[in-house]
């Protein structure tokens, strides 16, 4: 049971190339994608509540994570806490995620056009003309939308408290 399970969550975790003909079959089925992205790095009720209204939005999530190359340049030195392939492998053990992909560049831009998925998310704090890669989406007849976020969670406060 234990290896089943681990290969389940394993199996989420894609390449592009590898993500982009899974997309292909998925489309072919007639599932909507949802696509949404982000560091993840510490995770907490704000980030599996918004992940959670993301799944609601489509039949496949697909989670676009940043490197830890790419989070240190966002986010700064000691960032991330958690690097890629633990941040990968906890957003993959959730039961709404259907796969996993790691980006190096600051924006999923290259991910979402090549994607091309039915549904663009991102949290309450972009607007639409805001969001990297929207009107690629809504050129391809995909839909943008923008979730609230739930109050007074972020993984830099918690980084933060820890710290002391």
């Amino acid at each position: 049971m234990e290896r089943q399970i681990e290969g389940q969550i394993f199996s989420k975790i894609y390449t592009l190339p590898q993500l982009k003909e899974q997309v292909g079959q998925w489309k072919n089925e007639g599932q909507r994608i949802v696509f949404t992205n982000g560091c993840f790095d510490l995770l907490h009720t704000g980030h599996i509540t918004y992940l959670a209204k993301a799944a609601e939005l489509g039949d496949k999530l697909i989670i676009g994570l940043n490197s830890d190359q790419s989070v240190q340049k966002l986010k700064g030195a000691g960032r991330p806490v958690n690097n890629e392939q633990t941040r990968s492998l906890v957003l993959a053990a959730m039961l709404f995620t259907d796969a996993i992909v790691v980006f190096d560049e600051d924006t999923p831009y290259n991910v979402i056009t090549s994607l091309l998925p039915d549904v663009l998310v991102k949290g309450g704090d972009y607007t639409i003309d805001t969001i990297v890669g929207a009107s690629e989406v809504q050129a391809n007849g995909g839909e943008v939308k923008t979730i609230s976020f739930v109050e007074g969670y972020s993984s830099t406060s918690i980084i933060n408290r820890i710290r002391g």
